[in-house]
């Protein structure tokens, strides 16, 4: 699968570095709402399911029909109502070294600036860098003094605080921080009392869990925002890069003078050889401390790289060769293979059209592992018939697909044939990227002892199974959808239902009613560039992840740049922009994003003017 930046020796020296980062600035309020949004982002904070990501894509102008490039970005995020996005633009009039900003794209609410989108120069795109930036300590604890842990042979006394939790119509509650020189005490906080007997880690008598983590720690990522809203060129772009220091992005960049960029920015930790922070490890000496952060001189980039195309989906960055540990775990890089293979097979020159047509992309590339398999066992009968839907299909995952359907069913059965006897129960197969990749392993060996059912005294082999979860799927559908594969169709097993995120999962059902909406029938799949992820562990299809937003940019002319995200602009449950754009968004439809001052008078509905010193 494809890496992100091809040539790691052009993380040695970058062009156009810019000034270091100073000392940690105190967290703003401000800074702390955007600092929580950018952590919702891709999963670390509330989102879940096995293919939260994101894509993102820049053409050069070689490479397209208007000599400029075009860059595309969906972000996958849970999914949730009201959405994380905020469509808007900040144009100053008339644009000064004072007043510096004319942007427009997707902001987070209460947090300053366009998060993603461009000016009047520059435009760019984020997605999930994924690097490892934790770590968990094993603190040896003193027996005589719980507040005392072990550091290089000597007791040293922890940090305490307490923190005060006002309680709504009165009164308060205390809880004591204790924190060490790694970070807070979450042993009691996670539940972690039997990890002693579950981690299978020889452990001191006394101890205790810390936690260190770059997003404890001050940045300036409003800084690195504001930056990117007035950059003017490359260079500009990566020196606010630079303070982008958690979480880690990819970051993709294109300008009209025709150029492409990706930085790779953040706080990225230097461990000491053959530590990759997979497993807790000791905090009592210094074996297992952070060496600094890999300078930003060094971490990957590209510019104007000579494929004239570069394609960011959580894949990995870039070769084995790099001389840094940026993570052990990426996306496996289905979605990035299937970008990178409709770019480089585009029937002409690119444009926005086909950029488009790459974005509501539905082709499960996990059907070229199974599915030859599948249609060489000998079946019969009613499995004969059934299986026959599936020849000739083009592997695309629409709503209206039944060979989606009878697939991503036999696809969730297959996994669970073949894991579940192996696996304890929280480890079953969720599907996605990894699983992919184990079943592309395993699948050309029939004999792989993991074909074999634990739980029978015969010994299975790969078709036997392939044939069972056939029938289990086949048994599945028909009691879903009927008898008639006519009738099958991905989109009726295939929901959204988009929750509200406070009230609309308070478990009251006439509350829920009006705050939530759906279901709605979807189209697309786990490991699929129109990524609307589902669980293959669990009961249903549902989609539990999805492209948050989906921007297209034309530097030929940001007028004809298009957006779209699959609520409405308004929070407001009863308002009529509460929920107007999912079916655009189910239907892989756009608006254009405004740009000139003419284009949004004239669209406009309301104008508000806020006029200081005037009542």
């Amino acid at each position: 699968h494809p890496v992100i930046v091809n040539d790691p020796h052009l993380t040695v020296r970058a062009p156009g570095a810019g000034g270091g980062q100073s000392a940690a600035a105190a967290l703003s309020p401000a800074l702390s709402d955007l600092r929580a949004a950018l952590y919702s982002l891709e999963s670390l904070m509330g989102a879940s399911g096995p293919d939260i990501g994101s894509n993102s894509w820049a053409v050069s102008g070689d490479l397209t029909d208007t000599g400029k490039p075009l860059l595309a970005n969906d972000p996958h995020l849970s999914a949730q109502m009201p959405s994380i996005w905020y469509e808007n633009s900040l144009h100053c009039a008339p644009k000064t070294p004072e007043c510096p900003y004319d942007v427009a794209g997707l902001s987070f609410a209460s947090a300053p600036g366009v998060v993603i989108g461009h000016n009047d120069a520059i435009a760019w795109g984020l997605t999930n860098l994924g690097p490892d930036v934790s770590d968990l300590y094993i603190e040896k604890v003193n027996p005589e003094n719980p507040n005392q842990y072990e550091v290089n042979g000597e007791w040293v006394d922890m940090e305490l605080r307490t923190e005060v939790f006002e309680v709504a119509g009165g009164g308060s509650e205390e809880l004591v921080v204790r924190s060490t020189r790694h970070g807070p005490v979450i042993t009691e906080v996670f539940g972690l009392e039997d990890f002693a007997e579950q981690s299978g880690v020889a452990l001191p008598g006394e101890f205790t869990l810390s936690f260190r983590w770059t997003g404890l720690q001050p940045g300036f990522v409003i800084e690195a925002i504001l930056g990117f809203n007035r950059a003017q060129d490359w260079e500009a772009f990566r020196q606010a890069a630079e303070k982008f220091s958690a979480p880690s992005q990819n970051i993709l960049f294109a300008d009209l003078e025709g150029n492409i960029g990706y930085q790779a920015p953040g706080l990225i930790p230097i461990r000491n050889p053959g530590h990759t922070a997979e497993l807790p490890v000791p905090g009592w000496t210094d074996e297992y401390e952070w060496q600094g952060f890999i300078p930003f001189e060094e971490l990957p980039f590209a510019f104007n790289p000579p494929e004239g195309y570069i394609v960011t989906a959580n894949n990995a960055i870039t070769t084995p060769d790099y001389p840094h540990l940026l993570s052990v775990v990426f996306d496996y890089g289905y979605r990035a293979e299937r970008i990178v293979d409709l770019i480089e097979n585009a029937p002409g020159s690119v444009n926005l059209e086909y950029m488009k047509e790459i974005q509501r992309d539905e082709v499960d590339l996990n059907v070229q592992t199974l599915l030859p398999v599948l249609l060489q066992i000998p079946l019969e009968g009613e499995l004969a018939q059934a299986r026959s839907i599936l020849e000739g299909w083009d592997h695309q995952n629409g709503m209206e697909s039944a060979p989606a359907a009878l697939f991503q069913v036999f696809w969730k059965n297959l996994l669970a044939e073949t894991f579940h006897d192996e696996l304890p129960e929280d480890h079953w197969p969720g599907g996605g990227s990894r699983w992919y990749e184990v079943m592309r392993d395993i699948v050309p060996d029939p004999a792989s002892h993991w074909w074999d059912d634990q739980t029978t005294p015969q010994v299975e082999g790969r078709d036997e199974i392939f044939a069972r979860a056939f029938q289990d799927a086949v048994l599945e559908i028909e009691g879903t959808l009927g008898s008639n594969p006519d009738r099958w169709t991905w989109g009726d097993l295939h929901t959204l239902t988009l929750r509200n995120q406070s009230l609309g999962v308070s478990g009251q059902a006439l509350i829920e009613s009006l705050f939530n909406r759906g279901p709605y029938r979807a189209s697309g799949g786990s490991s699929i560039v129109n990524a609307t992820g589902w669980d293959a562990g669990g009961e249903s299809y549902e989609v539990v992840s999805l492209p948050s937003m989906r921007m297209i940019l034309d530097l030929g002319d940001f007028s004809n740049s298009v957006a779209i995200h699959p609520t409405g602009q308004s929070g407001h449950a009863y308002h009529r922009h509460y929920a107007d754009m999912v079916d655009l968004w189910r239907g892989h439809q756009y608006h254009r994003m405004l740009w000139e001052e003419a284009d949004i008078l004239e669209d406009s509905s309301r104008r508000l003017r806020l006029l200081p010193g005037q009542s």
